[in-house]
């Protein structure tokens, strides 16, 4: 079959392609950006990119008429807007009403479950568009799922940073609020079992794992996982939006994230029980199973999407990144080094381990402090790190920067800024004629923007000096 795949880049979309196109699938992914996606897919004849804004209508005539099956698979976790649940509206509309100018007999859509009569913004949003979505034109299967356990998910990750970083809790109390995590395996098999399975037409299924947990008793069954010990004090006087500060200055997630979470967290997600699980044998795991894999898949460098990778957890970035790969010459300050290399591929494979749990090879305590200076003020911080330890491809995020070019065969790099600048700011490593080129551009907004860069000059000096040194020093 020839299938759709919207939300291409994003957690799951990212983990379902594969597994239709092993199955001989003809796989269409929709992105908004071509950089972002996968550069694999070029090599696959099995796999075809195509540029879709689902906000821009004329924009999703590049979506091929003869598609037999379409996955919407997006959603916005964030609230920066503050009329999301009207552009989540939209993008459905628009979506379904392109499908039904096409072949498509089958939509499959992944929710949240919504079986509360007080729902959070995002949950409302998500059960809107399942009614969005609804059309004669094709059947429509709706998955309902909880929390996602699994490697490099959101609230893995938060779960993690706080078992990992905080032998002690005095916590919020939404975290003895129920619900039902399940596995992303579990998730994908859901969605990749159904398609073409005309029994499922227009049927909505919550899919749950076989616990029913408080947050609190997923944060110790984490810590057990991993041989911690862990106190957890509850109390009752902590606001959401203290709730959200805390999230955001233990954990790596942004501020926007975090609140989105908070949001959420407080309300009961248990999933109404169905035949789901024997129609498509599907054996949920069980929540310690669901980490105990994550972590399989973390040793293993082996982690296919990551939230962090999420334009979602951007601090400056929304629009298309090819935007931003040509940088700016002209009213910009720079810090250019240039140094002989000694061994070209030593060299490429320091610069693509740079930063995460690698650091920046000089002076690393200095952008950590830069780091905590970027969270005091709403921005990222360096908790966010990097998905794969050794490799990079466009759109992933780097501590506080993001990838918008890496290219080995070039021998090159260019990273984009996110913290919070009075200004845009890029950083480029690049091989040429056996010498290693490293520039930072800075281009100010404003006074401040100037002011910003002389402040922090003299350590510019010593800072880029030792980072280059280090990179060509074998």
């Amino acid at each position: 079959m020839k299938i759709l795949v919207t939300g291409a880049t994003g957690y799951i979309g990212k983990r379902l392609i594969p597994l239709l196109a092993n199955d001989e699938h003809h796989v269409v992914c929709a992105v908004r950006d071509k950089l972002r996606a996968d550069k694999n897919y070029a090599e696959e004849d099995l796999i075809d990119v195509v540029e879709a804004d689902f906000l821009k209508p004329a924009t999703l005539e590049n979506i091929p008429k003869d598609i037999d099956i379409a996955y919407y698979l997006i959603h916005s976790m964030s609230n920066s807007s503050k009329d999301f649940e009207s552009l989540e509206e939209r993008c459905a509309i628009n979506f379904k009403n392109y499908i039904e100018t096409t072949n498509a007999k089958q939509v499959i859509y992944l929710s949240g479950i919504t079986n509360e009569e007080n729902l959070s913004k995002h949950l409302q949003s998500r059960k809107n568009v399942e009614e969005c979505l609804e059309s004669d034109a094709y059947g429509l299967t709706i998955f309902k799922a909880g929390i996602i356990v699994g490697s490099g998910s959101s609230s893995f990750e938060i779960i993690r940073d706080l078992v990992e970083k905080l032998p002690f809790m005095i916590a919020p109390k939404w975290l003895n609020t129920k619900t039902q995590p399940l596995s992303v395996r579990d998730v994908l098999s859901f969605l990749h079992r159904a398609a073409g399975q005309e029994n499922l037409y227009n049927q909505t299924y919550d899919v749950f794992g076989p616990e029913v947990l408080t947050y609190k008793q997923m944060l110790l069954q984490f810590a057990e996982v991993r041989g911690l010990k862990r106190y957890i004090l509850t109390v009752p006087v902590m606001t959401p939006k203290l709730s959200s500060y805390w999230l955001y200055f233990v954990t790596s997630t942004s501020y926007k994230l975090a609140s989105s979470l908070v949001d959420s967290m407080g309300v009961q997600i248990i999933g109404k029980p169905s035949d789901i699980n024997n129609i498509l044998k599907v054996n949920p795991l069980t929540y310690k199973q669901a980490v105990e894999l994550a972590f399989e898949k973390i040793e293993q460098n082996s982690i296919v999407s990551s939230w962090k990778d999420s334009m979602i957890s951007s601090g400056r970035l929304r629009n298309n990144l090819h935007k931003y790969i040509n940088v700016p010459k002209f009213g910009c300050f720079t810090d250019y080094k240039e140094r002989k290399v000694v061994d070209t591929e030593k060299t490429l494979e320091k610069i693509w381990s740079i930063g995460g749990t690698n650091g920046w090879y000089y002076g690393t305590f200095l952008w950590k402090i830069r780091g905590y200076i970027d969270k005091l003020f709403g921005g990222i911080g360096l908790r966010r790190g990097r998905t794969s330890p050794t490799d990079l491809d466009v759109g992933d995020a780097l501590d506080f920067w993001r990838v918008i070019f890496a290219d080995k065969q070039q021998q090159k790099l260019l990273l984009y800024a996110e913290m919070r600048l009075p200004g845009e700011a890029w950083l480029e490593f690049k091989i040429e004629n056996g010498l290693l080129k490293q520039t930072a551009t800075f281009r100010p907004r404003g006074l401040w923007g100037r002011l910003y860069w002389y402040s922090v000059l003299p350590f510019h000096g010593f800072i880029f000096r030792g980072m280059i040194n280090k990179l060509v020093d074998v």
